[in-house]
């Protein structure tokens, strides 16, 4: 008889380490690109490229019979997650990879929020204070009016809503198609919608630049399939703690390779927002017979 799940953390903790190294193998080959080509077409090159890991997933999508309120919801999500990875692209030409990672945080507390309003679900006033601490964390991350605030900081706010919307619709569509379809939905419409704002703009890219961004597709794809074996292997309550080293390990990247000075109210800011998304995960997990579906892990473009 196979190990249940919940009896794997050590498991969970090793592949969200992993998912935290691809993630952060995403923000380094971006950051590495720099604003060479604009931020709209990156994140639209990103997943034309991207697309090729479609192809195992193709017969499934052929099967699925997908309803007209299935394909409005598709396309609702893939405006949604357009807009976000425009901004997170944006976001990392203009701010340190730390502060983006830190703001990246937030998409989690959003979707807590968003479930809240839209999906009908409880929030207790433990989980308020959860939320007010991770804006509090956010508000010492960018410490208005004590220091002027870059549109790299706006664009991410902004990132981390998108990502929240596009996660709430594909919660909303699990129950109604496999997590394949889902996946290979998004990937297509998030490219559709991609497809206008890189060609008003277009700067004909290098076949070096479409390596690094080929190599930033398989970065994200890794990531999102280890983070789901973590999620997988133990609830969230163990998993979401571990993406704090994602912080760690970007800080340390834009110290040693960008020269990017480390800020402490960052880590701190970070600090806090980690600490409510980890206790609203263990609430989840007290609360719930059965481990609930976990906020994601925010997307790297």
């Amino acid at each position: 008889m196979s190990t249940p799940p919940e009896q794997r953390p050590l498991k969970a903790v090793l592949w969200m380490v992993m998912t935290g190294f691809c993630f952060i193998g995403v923000q380094a080959t971006v950051k590495h690109l720099g604003p060479g080509i604009p931020p709209a077409e990156s994140a639209f090159l990103r997943y034309l490229l991207g697309l090729v890991f479609l192809i195992p997933m193709w017969p499934e999508l052929k099967r699925a019979r997908l309803s007209r309120r299935a394909l409005a919801l598709f396309t609702l999500r893939g405006a949604a997650q357009a807009g976000a990875v425009i901004m997170w692209f944006y976001a990392m030409t203009r701010i340190t990879i730390a502060e983006v990672t830190a703001m990246n945080y937030m998409s989690p507390i959003y979707v807590t929020l968003g479930a809240a309003i839209f999906l009908g679900e409880p929030l207790a006033a433990r989980r308020m204070a959860a939320i007010g601490v991770a804006f509090l964390g956010a508000l010492v991350i960018l410490r208005p009016g004590m220091r002027e605030l870059d549109l790299g900081h706006i664009a991410m706010i902004f990132a981390a809503l998108g990502f929240a919307c596009a996660y709430l619709v594909a919660k909303r569509m699990t129950g109604e198609v496999s997590p394949t379809v889902v996946v290979a939905m998004m990937s297509i419409m998030v490219t559709i919608f991609l497809a206008p704002f890189a060609f008003a703009h277009w700067v004909q890219p290098t076949f070096q630049q479409l390596g690094w961004l080929f190599l930033v597709a398989c970065f994200a794809t890794a990531g999102h399939f280890t983070m789901t074996l973590a999620f997988q292997a133990a609830p969230m309550a163990v998993t979401q703690p571990v993406t704090f080293l994602q912080l760690v390990w970007a800080s340390l990247l834009g110290w040693v390779v960008f020269h990017e000075p480390v800020d402490g109210w960052v880590v701190l800011g970070g600090c806090l927002i980690m600490a409510s998304v980890s206790f609203i995960a263990w609430r989840e997990m007290r609360l719930k017979a059965a481990p609930a579906v976990p906020p994601p892990l925010p997307p790297q473009g």
